[in-house]
């Protein structure tokens, strides 16, 4: 199974992608975090981005907030799919600015975005890229999308008899 890379731009992003980690390990998806960043260690970063694949990764996640070019740095030096996770920051918008930042990226270096501090999505979306070609990761998601629903229908009928 191919692995999935977290790279985070400090260790300020760590609470918030602990629930990327811990996503993944609830299907068996294994995963490495790293502390880059696109302004301070540029070249371990392009570094890092230019041996993924053949390190085994199949997905890389990048958690940056403010200028947020860490996932735009990281897809420009690989082909892999890219999923940026924009984190909050207090300086200013409370994370617009980082969303901002991840999702207007240029024609041929496309990155995925989801919501800011959305970790777990990044990481179910990295589950849904690796189960293309892993028939029982699919059967993992379709069972976690089932007891979802299950878990909602049974609030349902609890409102009901009230």
């Amino acid at each position: 199974m191919k692995k999935v890379a977290i790279i985070m731009g400090s260790d300020s992003d760590l609470p918030v992608v602990r629930k990327a980690e811990s996503t993944l390990a609830s299907f068996g998806v294994p995963c490495e975090m790293h502390i880059f960043s696109a302004h301070r260690t540029p070249v371990q970063a392009r570094e890092f981005a230019l041996s993924a694949r053949q390190a085994g990764f199949g997905v890389i996640i990048a958690a940056a907030g403010m200028a947020a070019h860490l996932a735009g740095a990281i897809a420009a030096n690989t082909t892999l799919p890219v999923i940026g996770i924009p984190m909050k920051s207090s300086a200013f918008t409370n994370g617009i600015d980082a969303l901002l930042s991840t999702v207007q990226m240029p024609s041929g270096i496309p990155v995925a975005t989801v919501a800011v501090d959305g970790a777990v999505n990044a990481a179910l979306l990295s589950v849904e890229i690796l189960a293309v070609t892993d028939e029982a990761l699919a059967e993992k998601l379709e069972k976690k999308r089932q007891e979802d629903a299950e878990k909602v229908l049974a609030k349902d009928a609890a409102l009901q008899t009230l």
